[in-house]
């Protein structure tokens, strides 16, 4: 079954890709899904038996490399971290490639994307699978290139080969601190084995390494350096710019890569090396801190977005800073829960959004829409259940509501217990995950008002011609619905409440703070009344206040909107990261690269070089030689005035003797 799970994408994706001219696009497709799908349910199957049933296993399949003591094979790791990731990767890639039946049934190269997509499952199945840290990094830049394919697949397209290089660009600074992690690895630990590594951790092997001539705790270091992978790859502030403009590739690319599959990268790596974070405390802080921070930022973002695929890629960005603060804080069971949970609901609501985005005829504004529930309404009813367990909608004291009920309220409720507790930035990510959720709520409902209801603002000839998607892309609309409203109840004791012990089986810690393990802090047992309430009484301010913003008073948000005040200008420019980055690196290279070519080179080097010295004698020459006239009269006469200068030099020298 791990076979299949593993490496059926890969083959399929090496047939569509080399061979689709001989076979045809329909029969590209055919294996490609087919492939996806017989390993989505065989990765179901490994779900059951490894993280239900606990028979976690790893398969040894071949040596890599051996060089020396570095011995690295290649291993397909089955615990139930890998198993809850299997089922995320697979499962919505089969989604997606059946969604991409009908959303690109117009596009003349299908094959390709196909294809493309199908590599894409195999380098991330490649990563969650990975028994070490260099297998995983070989996945890890394997859904880099497979991303850099995907959004860039438009490539006759400027903006989509833009913003494909500037993930890729992104991404390599992030690449770039992995790498020193993994050799820092290797360097402390001399294996590169997870195992390995981390029962030399458990054992309390802990030395200094210097870098740059400054000595750091080695753990610190190694945690601090992963980390910076796992921001590039996941989003995280400063490196989240990427993000945003990937909306470019088609939207089943959205829906796969950044909603539930390679931006989790980042959060599975964390939890991986949980061993290495429990005892890098400064590490974790910052984590939390970065995370919380990215919660924050990316919600206020997506309150002046009006692209409705950007509005989705902030949200994801919003909710994947809530899984790494959960992280940050120990938390991983609930990061990894949240993880799970989002996977369904997100993909939901990028599906969704490209249905809509198909029945208008690729009209992407959501200025230029509005009143179409009725042309679309089973899409309708999709993104408002998308919507629903996005911002968390349940009743805290029964424990009933949609999926991101769980999860998201699980991690808000323990980062209160951690700050409780008096870990590091446990009340800063609270009170941050709070004011995000009201934000979420706000933005998504304004989607939904913009996209759905009120007048419609666009073409006229666009809502003549609009039209519910077909039964190939609802289909996969209708399933994801049933996760997002069930995978959180289903999963809860599993994954974070009395059963999370048995169930991750050592690959993960419980959670200080799950059901029936809660510490002895500041608030006793159980998080206060008002801390379970608070998140669904944000939400429902947040619905509230788009109601009244966009059905109430229609109209008056595009009026502030056109006034272009600071704080609207700030957050439509998103904090205006891209023009400081712009300056500070693009522009920064172009002044060093313009200081090292017209005054390194052409002023110093040319100007001493072949502008100078070899200038100087070359114009010498070119007077000397005008000397050489081929009269002989003229050579007799520069002879005399020879022998007349000698004759006055001896004269003058014997005077004066």
């Amino acid at each position: 079954m791990a076979f299949i799970v593993v490496f059926g994408p890969l083959l399929a994706a090496i047939i569509a890709g080399l061979f689709h001219k001989q076979i045809g696009t329909r029969a590209s497709q055919l294996i490609t899904t087919g492939a996806t799908i017989a390993a989505a349910l065989a990765s179901a199957w490994l779900f059951v038996d490894v993280a239900i049933l606990g028979n976690a296993r790893t398969y040894e399949l071949a040596q890599w490399m051996a060089v020396g003591n570095f011995d690295i094979s290649w291993d397909i790791r089955l615990d139930s971290l890998s198993a809850v990731m299997l089922v995320v990767v697979t499962s919505v890639s089969a989604l997606v490639h059946v969604y991409s039946w009908g959303y690109m049934a117009d596009d003349p190269h299908r094959a390709r994307f196909f294809a493309y997509l199908s590599l894409f499952t195999f380098a991330m199945l490649s990563l969650v699978t990975a028994d070490n840290f260099l297998q995983m990094f070989f996945g890890w830049e394997g859904v880099g290139l497979a991303s850099y394919l995907l959004i860039g697949f438009w490539y006759k397209k400027k903006s989509a080969n833009d913003a494909a290089i500037k993930a890729f660009v992104t991404n390599r600074v992030g690449d770039f601190g992995l790498a020193l992690g993994v050799m820092a690895v290797f360097a402390v630990f001399g294996t590169l084995d997870f195992d390995a590594v981390f029962g030399q951790v458990d054992d309390g092997t802990v030395q200094t390494l210097t870098l740059f001539g400054l000595e750091f705790m080695a753990l610190e270091l190694i945690a601090f350096l992963l980390f910076i992978g796992a921001m590039g790859k996941s989003a995280q502030f400063f490196l989240h710019v990427w993000l945003p403009d990937a909306m470019e590739g088609p939207t089943p690319v959205s829906a796969l890569i950044h909603a539930a599959t390679m931006v989790t990268a980042g959060v599975f790596l964390v939890c991986r090396c949980y061993p290495i974070y429990e005892l890098a405390p400064n590490t974790s802080a910052i984590i939390t801190f970065i995370g919380a921070t990215t919660a924050l930022f990316a919600a206020t973002v997506g309150l002046a977005q009006n692209d409705i695929k950007r509005v989705i890629a902030y949200s994801t960005c919003s909710q994947l800073g809530y899984m790494f603060f959960a992280a940050g804080l120990g938390l991983y069971s609930a990061a990894m829960f949240h993880l799970f949970t989002h996977a369904f609901f997100k993909a939901l609501l990028f599906l969704g959004a490209g249905s809509v985005i198909h029945g208008l005829h690729h009209e992407q504004d959501m200025r230029n829409m509005g009143g179409i529930y009725k042309l679309l309404p089973v899409t309708w009813i999709m993104m408002i259940i998308g919507t629903l367990a996005l911002t968390g909608v349940g009743i805290p004291l029964l424990n009933l509501g949609f999926a991101g009920f769980y999860s998201k309220d699980m991690i808000i409720e323990e980062a209160f217990m951690a700050g409780a507790d008096g870990v590091a930035f446990g009340y800063f990510a609270f009170m941050v995950a709070i004011i995000a959720a009201g934000l979420t709520s706000f933005y998504s409902w304004r989607l939904i008002f913009m996209t759905f209801h009120g007048k419609f603002r666009g073409d006229k000839h666009t809502l003549d011609h609009a039209h519910e998607s077909p039964w190939i892309m609802i289909v996969p609309l209708l399933l994801l619905a049933v996760g997002a409203v069930f995978a959180g109840g289903l999963f809860r004791s599993d994954f974070v409440a009395r059963g999370a012990l048995e169930f991750w089986g050592g690959s993960l810690p419980a959670g200080p703070y799950a059901e029936g393990n809660y510490g002895e802090g500041a608030t006793g047992h159980h998080p206060p009344t008002w801390v379970l309430f608070s998140p669904i009484a944000v939400t429902v301010v947040g619905f509230v206040l788009a109601y009244w913003f966009y059905v109430v008073k229609e109209g008056l948000p595009a009026k502030i909107a056109a006034r272009g005040g600071p704080l609207h200008s700030f957050l439509a420019n998103k904090w205006y990261f891209d023009e400081i980055y712009d300056f500070i690196f693009v522009r920064g290279a172009r002044g060093l690269g313009d200081l090292f070519w017209k005054v390194g080179d052409r002023r110093i080097i040319d100007g001493l070089g072949p502008d100078g010295v070899a200038g100087t004698v070359m114009q010498a020459g070119r007077r000397i030689v005008r000397l050489q006239s081929g009269y002989l009269y003229h050579y007799a006469f520069v002879m005399l005035i020879g022998v007349l200068g000698l004759a006055v030099w001896l004269v003058a020298r014997a005077g004066g003797q």
